[in-house]
């Protein structure tokens, strides 16, 4: 969920940076930059930064899809941690009975 925020965070960036520079302006364009961390059993992906893409510059278009793919990842994972917690939740009250 770290990473899909972060990458949420750099598209929403660029978004707002293309429509500082205006149709005629430029601004080059910056991609999310992750690594895999594996300590113990759980791999991780950590956000590790943005970098520029070299020679391109911010389409509004690719970003606005951009951030509704951030959007959508991030919401199905919030949706699984929701459900993880009702389980938890039930195996619980299971348990009072």
């Amino acid at each position: 969920m770290e990473a899909q925020r972060a990458a949420l965070d750099v598209a929403a960036r660029n978004v707002a940076a293309a429509e500082a520079a205006g149709p005629k302006g430029s601004y080059e364009r910056l991609i999310p930059q992750f690594t895999l961390h594996q300590d113990g059993h759980t791999p991780e992906i950590m956000f590790t930064g943005a970098a520029p893409q070299r020679g391109t510059s911010v389409d509004i278009l690719t970003e606005m899809v951009s951030v509704l793919n951030a959007s959508r990842a991030y919401e199905a994972n919030a949706s699984i941690f929701d459900i993880g917690k009702q389980l938890a939740q039930r195996t619980i009250d299971m348990g009072r009975l």
